[in-house]
């Protein structure tokens, strides 16, 4: 998930299906192996799970819309404060379009930050060849710890932590985390586990899940 990542050579398949929805096959073959894609050796370390059983039970209800786009990402636990930009598919790869290592990417095809339902999904690298990446901490948050996503026009929103799990490549949940439906969450995915020298990247993806708390006043 790093900028030394090159794209398997596989046949590819467009990622969004009729009105710019995703088709979710599609990401299971061009998203899930982008995210895991890590760039420096030995910098992930195993990571313990917790809250499975509360993240599962958040997408059981009607459908979200999506709201405009997250511009900044704020965890004070883990010191982050990094710019959020719009991705959606690369049109040459198939593949989710993350920015470089110092941004977050927040999927325009799915809920925005205000969203009353839906997974509100931001993925970011953890490492490249340069250094430490956006998500470079994100193992370390545990459930409790806060989160605020700010909006283009200045509002704010919290989040709590729920969970943290870890997926190998591929087995990633997608009907789950990018869901439309169910309650409001947010969803930040990054690569974790040991690195897998012939493929490239890393093994696993690391995916901490959040639900609202509250509305920050504009400019907080």
């Amino acid at each position: 998930m790093t900028g030394r990542q090159s794209p398997r050579q596989r046949p590819r398949r467009p990622l969004a299906g009729p009105g710019g929805r995703p088709g979710w096959w599609a990401i299971g073959c061009g998203l899930v192996l982008l995210l895991v894609a890590g760039g420096q050796v030995g910098r992930a370390h195993p990571v313990a799970e917790t809250g499975a059983a509360r993240v599962a039970q958040l997408s059981q209800e009607p459908v979200a819309v999506p709201d405009g786009g997250p511009v900044a990402l704020r965890i004070g636990a883990i010191d982050l404060t990094a710019p959020v930009v719009e991705v959606g598919v690369d049109p040459r790869t198939g593949e989710l379009a993350l920015p470089g290592v110092d941004r977050a990417g927040w999927y325009r095809f799915g809920p925005g930050p205000a969203a009353t339902r839906g997974s509100i999904v931001i993925a970011g690298h953890v490492d490249s060849v340069a250094g430490p990446g956006v998500f470079f901490r994100l193992a370390e948050l545990a459930p409790g710890d806060r989160i605020t996503v700010t909006a283009a026009g200045g509002a704010a929103r919290r989040f709590e932590v729920v969970g943290r799990e870890v997926y190998r490549k591929g087995d990633l949940p997608l009907e789950r985390y990018f869901a439309r439906d169910g309650a409001p969450r947010l969803t930040l995915i990054t690569c974790t586990g040991p690195f897998d020298r012939p493929a490239g990247g890393y093994r696993d993806n690391l995916v901490v899940t959040a639900v609202p708390t509250g509305q920050l006043p504009a400019g907080r």
